[in-house]
């Protein structure tokens, strides 16, 4: 299953990349969900992103889109839009999965601060995992399978990078990748999120969608 789509978008925030360390500032991460996630998925959610992304000298602040004034002040940021149900109160046997499980927009060849994470794709791929896990557990599980799905497009915007690599950051994952108890990224992959990129400009962004 393929896990990565690009596609192009309309609009763009401008942000300026910059040499991150463990001491920099945190990214701002605003986030808008279709349908308000169960409090222990959100939370399995952050902790597996940050997880995932501390190694490379990263970690966020992370803020509710819909709640924001249009005043706030980020030295870099992103915005993650996340689709769907993002729960585990309905699941089925032999439920087929189908399409990317997040992607992030591009335009004119830029990419841009703009990712998606679909959590009906996400819980239908590990849907068996799901199932066998224990009624306490599922929620933490779907939440770690998202965690794992954003950073892997986080990696995309802040290594300003097209191109795949190994760990979270291949091509295409398994529902082992998703569900294991430990998946990070190898060292190749977390130097270039240390690397200084460059985040494009307003009047880099077109107006096709794709």
């Amino acid at each position: 299953m393929k896990l990565f789509l690009f596609c192009l978008a309309a609009g763009v925030l401008p942000a300026a990349g910059e040499n991150r360390g463990a001491t920099s500032a945190p990214i701002t991460l605003y986030t808008h969900f279709d349908h308000e996630p169960p409090v222990a998925v959100l939370d399995a959610l952050q902790a597996e992103t940050e997880n995932i992304m501390a190694p490379a000298g990263m970690h966020f602040e992370w803020r509710n889109l819909d709640e924001a004034r249009g005043s706030e002040v980020s030295t870099e940021l992103a915005v993650v839009t996340v689709r769907g149900r993002c729960d585990t109160e309905t699941l089925m046997n032999r439920v087929k999965a189908e399409g990317a499980l997040g992607l992030t927009h591009v335009s004119d060849g830029h990419i841009l601060p703009f990712t998606e994470v679909n959590c009906d794709r996400v819980r239908n791929f590990i849907q068996s995992e799901l199932i066998a896990a224990s009624v306490d557990d599922r929620n933490a599980v779907f939440g770690r399978a998202l965690g794992r799905v954003l950073a892997h497009e986080l990696y995309h915007v802040f290594a300003n990078t097209t191109r795949h690599g190994s760990g979270v950051a291949k091509e295409s994952y398994t529902v082992h990748d998703l569900t294991c108890e430990d998946f990070q990224f190898q060292q190749r992959e977390s130097q270039m999120l240390h690397a200084t990129r460059t985040r494009p400009t307003l009047d880099d962004a077109g107006g096709v969608s794709r």
